[in-house]
């Protein structure tokens, strides 16, 4: 079976979003919205990692190394001013979409081994995550037009 890919590539794509949601947090700190809500998401994802531990154990996990094609990786640093936290809220969105299909993929196959529990995490994990990029549009939206406009 292959759901041992995916889990390797949720294990870490909520890694890097985790850790991501850590970077952006430190790098605008006086966005208070942002650092707050960055601090708490970041705890969601590896909430989500820990809910896969009894999964991973059950199925395993292979990670797969592609450079050449797209990945989950963490922001080394995060950009500074209007336009870099745009740019950073986008990477976040990314990574965050990323996620998502990776757990649509796993929701697939749980649903076609008849894994309840599979089912339950993904349920609960991917709805997470949804509203994750629901909360990131919409501070990309509100971003936008002071960072890209307005000259400094």
């Amino acid at each position: 079976m292959h759901i041992a890919t995916y889990l390797g590539l949720l294990h870490g794509g909520e890694n890097a979003l985790a850790d991501t949601y850590d970077v952006v947090r430190t790098g605008h700190a006086d966005e208070a919205g942002i650092a707050h809500t960055c601090r708490l998401l970041a705890a969601q994802c590896r909430a989500h990692v820990n809910a896969l531990a009894p999964i991973v154990e059950r199925y395993g996990e292979h990670r797969e190394d592609e450079p050449d094609r797209l990945h989950a990786e963490a922001l080394p640093e995060a950009r500074t001013g209007g336009v870099g936290l745009l740019r950073d809220l986008q990477d976040l969105l990314l990574l965050a979409t990323l996620v998502d299909c990776s757990w649509t993929a796993v929701c697939q196959a749980a649903q076609a081994l008849h894994d309840h529990e599979l089912i339950a995490v993904v349920a609960a994990c991917q709805g997470e995550t949804k509203v994750q990029q629901g909360w990131l549009t919409t501070q990309l939206k509100a971003a936008a037009p002071q960072a890209l406009l307005v000259a400094r």
